[in-house]
């Protein structure tokens, strides 16, 4: 049993159903199976608003039309989750808003506020535009967030990797993650020399104890900064030693848009093997 862990909200948006079923949520469901955990599927399909009132009747007709279409796909989502979950032998309850982006990031955020952990789909396009839900979730939610790579759909948690940077938000991860550290079989801090400046960070070596004093199999690792690609370093990581679940801060860099989830947070969330587990 994974202690603490009893409330799961599984986020899904009908753009990920256009594309490919959602990886989140088999993910999602196959972990509070295993942790005995509750799980909510808020399948929320975006709605279409006209800009302008003076747009042609044919046009509003289009509208209507595509809005059926994705309420129809968000509910087609949360009748499959009622199946798997019934199933699986999990308790599931379902939501399937259908409400204007703006709303949309503020229902989801909502929600993870009073759950344990939420669970997400990769989102490739986050970073343009507005704000993504997965930046949503991390900034306003006070929670954990598992984003799960397309193609992972049962949980596994027996090979943890702790990216650990030495700053406020990795240890904010790490506290957060330690239901799933307490019943890993090993977790490696991995550090990557030359990031930036850690002398005032508590380094890996200094974290190691105290996850010993949880019981928690660990090992700590330094590599080398290929090329000045840390994000790269640590995806070869994780593939070589068969990694199932990467725990990482996700912090601020800058105050200008491009940056605000960092460079590493930011490639890691474009490709990365395994599922990310994060906190800010």
């Amino acid at each position: 049993m994974i202690d603490t862990l009893r409330t799961i909200l599984i986020a899904v948006t009908e753009q990920m159903q256009d594309e490919a079923p959602s990886s989140a949520l088999a993910y999602g469901l196959s972990l509070a199976g295993q942790a005995g955990a509750r799980a909510t599927v808020q399948a929320v399909s975006v709605k279409l608003v006209l800009p302008h009132s003076w747009i042609s009747r044919f046009v509003r007709m289009l509208v209507a039309a595509e809005n059926r279409r994705l309420r129809s796909l968000a509910e087609e989502v949360a009748e499959r989750a009622r199946g798997d979950a019934a199933a699986a032998g999990v308790l599931c309850t379902t939501e399937t808003d259908h409400l204007p982006y703006d709303r949309v990031l503020a229902s989801f955020s909502r929600q993870s506020r009073i759950h344990d952990l939420s669970v997400i789909d990769a989102e490739p396009r986050m970073l343009t535009g507005d704000r993504g839900l997965i930046e949503t979730l991390l900034f306003e939610s006070g929670r954990p967030l598992i984003v799960v790579p397309r193609g992972v759909e049962t949980f596994a948690g027996q090979r943890i990797l702790v990216a650990w940077d030495g700053s406020a938000q990795a240890a904010r991860a790490l506290h957060d993650a330690l239901p799933l550290l307490k019943r890993a079989n090993h977790v490696e801090i991995v550090s990557v020399a030359g990031e930036k400046d850690l002398a005032h960070s508590v380094p890996g070596a200094e974290v190691a104890p105290c996850l010993a004093h949880h019981d928690v199999p660990v090992t700590v690792t330094t590599l080398a900064a290929e090329h000045r690609d840390v994000a790269g370093s640590l995806r070869r990581h994780a593939s070589t030693e068969g990694a199932d679940l990467i725990v990482m801060g996700a912090f601020a860099h800058s105050v200008l848009r491009e940056m605000v989830l960092g460079g590493v947070t930011q490639e890691l969330l474009r490709s990365c093997p395994v599922p990310l587990f994060m906190a800010h």
